[in-house]
């Protein structure tokens, strides 16, 4: 039986109490300090996963980091405690190892973690974006959008990433925008998405007038801080984001209750799986980046398989076969980290609605 890990993190200190109890009652800081002094930890163990061809058994391995602290120390000092956790992963038994949340973005992306391993490395990224995809586009049909004749907008879109979602999005949509620092680069991609799909593409550098107008947008800036703020939208947008650190504020969430951000789409993992953790998501169901460790280890692919900050389409197409042969599929969307069920996407859609009629009875 093959045998996999995937490397975890608090995302907050709201997190790391609910391993560590007494941590609700002491300060940020103080929490915050102590936990960088600890070593990476066993946090559960993994079973029950079994598609038609294949079992495999695995473990969580918890890296003791926050978010901001995963982004605001000394990446040197960031990547060998995320390569102490994958040589726990190796004393474990594990041929290959996942890099979940922000332990897949710091530094080289997993480059040098891998090279200092002797197991198997992948990001997850590749399923990520193909769930982000698929995620998105149930969002759209949820909320009533007809993809053909909708605006979609790629923040991000000269990058490795923009420019994988442009080339899978352009076949679906009549207008595509690539949005990002550099109008050269953009038109590169625009040019490549033209060449592989026909589709033309336009390109600009400025994004809050693109927003104004999208009616869907799959984030996946390179931007240290939220770039998209709840002014920038209007009512029945779709939003994707993908980027980490995030690239829609949380002030989207809290003032824009109409309209949908999603972060991708939440997986159904085949089998009687026990994940033994609560990581906030339904029995059975896991995290994309997740889910590419496992989908990896079914199909005995002990290799490194996303990592760094290129991606390809061929990349993406095949864990998406992969995943669909080994039985993983979407079970739900989730936004700000946490699961997000039918009922609330259809308040948002008639939320959007409602403020579109007063609209459009204002200007009558």
């Amino acid at each position: 039986m093959n045998k996999f890990a995937f490397i975890i993190h608090p995302l907050e200190i709201d997190d790391v109490a609910r391993k560590f109890p007494v941590a609700r009652w002491l300060p940020d800081r103080l929490v915050e300090g102590m936990l960088h002094r600890l070593p990476a930890y066993k946090a559960a163990e993994i079973d029950g996963v079994r598609s038609e061809h294949a079992a495999v058994q695995g473990w969580f391995i918890g890296c003791l980091l926050t978010s901001k602290q995963l982004l605001g120390m000394p990446v040197p000092y960031v990547t060998r405690k995320i390569i102490q956790c994958g040589r726990l992963a190796e004393k474990l038994g594990a041929k290959i190892v996942g890099l979940g949340a922000l332990t897949s973005v710091v530094g080289d992306a997993g480059i040098t973690i891998a090279q200092n391993l002797n197991i198997a490395v992948t990001t997850g990224n590749s399923y990520t974006v193909a769930t982000a995809i698929e995620g998105t586009k149930e969002a759209a049909r949820m909320m009533g959008i007809d993809l053909k004749k909708a605006s979609v907008v790629i923040v991000g879109g000269a990058g490795s990433i923009g420019s994988v979602c442009a080339q899978i999005m352009a076949p679906a949509t009549n207008s595509l925008t690539l949005v990002g620092l550099s109008e050269e680069k953009l038109e590169h991609v625009a040019r490549r998405v033209l060449y592989e799909t026909g589709v033309v593409a336009r390109t600009t550098t400025n994004l809050r007038a693109a927003l104004n107008q999208a009616d869907i947008v799959i984030a996946v800036s390179s931007a240290v801080e939220a770039i998209i703020h709840p002014e920038d939208l209007k009512p029945g947008t779709v939003v994707c984001d993908v980027a980490r650190p995030r690239d829609v504020s949380k002030q989207v969430a809290a003032l824009r209750d109409d309209v949908l951000v999603i972060e991708g789409g939440i997986v159904e993992v085949p089998g009687d799986v026990n994940f033994h953790l609560n990581f906030g998501y339904p029995p059975k169901t896991s995290y994309a980046c997740m889910a590419e460790t496992m989908i990896l280890a079914l199909e005995g692919r002990m290799e490194n398989f996303t990592l760094g900050r290129e991606l390809t389409v061929k990349q993406v197409e095949e864990i998406s076969a992969l995943a669909r042969k080994h039985g993983f599929k979407l079970a739900g969307l989730r936004s700000f980290e946490r699961a997000m069920h039918a009922d609330q996407i259809v308040a948002v859609r008639r939320r959007a609605e409602q403020k579109k009629a007063t609209f459009a009875a204002a200007t009558m």
